[in-house]
């Protein structure tokens, strides 16, 4: 589904992410860890071509993406759920779900799909997105990603600012999309990824020191100690 290889990406001359490569395959949640300024968001951000890597390949479903804009990328099927979730404030949850609804098929997600899957999501229809909680904002994040129609979904940091509550729903949330997409999440909370994810990446200063299926991750106090210990 996706194959990031050798990318190298600077913001000005900070050299930020340094020769990264993973891969996501269909119907598989991929995460990426690690500690606060690991480079993991920009990591996202370059396949998503906000910040273009200067070297490397980004191939989705085997063809170049690296330096297309991001309108083009998630018309081919990415979609993306930034870190601050950039709800728009003055409007409604409704109107948040129906500016981003892009790629009609007669199996895609539509606004009816979106409410029977989120069925919160339609108490919340009117309000406003400054009306919304913390949670409810993630929620209408991932739900507004969903309207573009994409068969992988990039998700930064999803449980940030949650009260451990919320967190177990995004839990169920996240498996359940697994059903339909594959997930590629960006966490800084280890225990967190860990519950969802068939394989994981581990990152420090842009470059990949781990991969591996989780039980191995879980397994590997070098690798906890030395990388994910805050």
């Amino acid at each position: 589904m996706l194959k990031v290889k050798d990318i190298h990406t600077y913001y000005g001359t900070s050299y930020i992410v340094q020769g990264l490569s993973l891969e996501v395959q269909s119907a598989e949640i991929v995460c990426l860890i690690g500690r606060n300024g690991a480079g993991k968001t920009t990591t996202v951000r370059s396949i998503m071509g906000l910040t273009v890597p200067r070297r490397g390949s980004i191939l989705f479903k085997g063809e170049e993406i690296k330096g297309q804009s991001p309108f083009s990328i998630i018309r081919r099927g990415v979609g993306y759920v930034p870190e601050d979730r950039r709800i728009f404030p003055r409007l409604t949850a409704k109107d948040n779900l129906e500016i981003a609804q892009r790629n009609f098929r007669p199996d895609g997600w539509t606004l009816e799909k979106i409410y029977d899957f989120f069925p919160k999501l339609k108490d919340l229809e009117n309000h406003l997105g400054t009306e919304m909680s913390g949670g409810e904002q993630q929620m209408l994040a991932i739900a507004r990603s969903l309207m573009g129609n994409p068969e992988l979904v990039m998700v930064d940091e999803p449980t940030q600012g949650l009260a451990p509550l919320i967190i177990q729903s995004m839990v169920d949330l996240i498996k359940r999309l697994k059903e339909k997409m594959s997930i590629l999440l960006v966490e800084q909370n280890v225990l967190f990824a860990f519950q969802i994810s068939d394989r994981g990446y581990v990152i420090d200063k842009g470059k990949i020191l781990y991969q591996g299926p989780i039980d191995d991750l879980q397994r590997n106090r070098e690798v906890h100690d030395r990388y994910l210990a805050v």
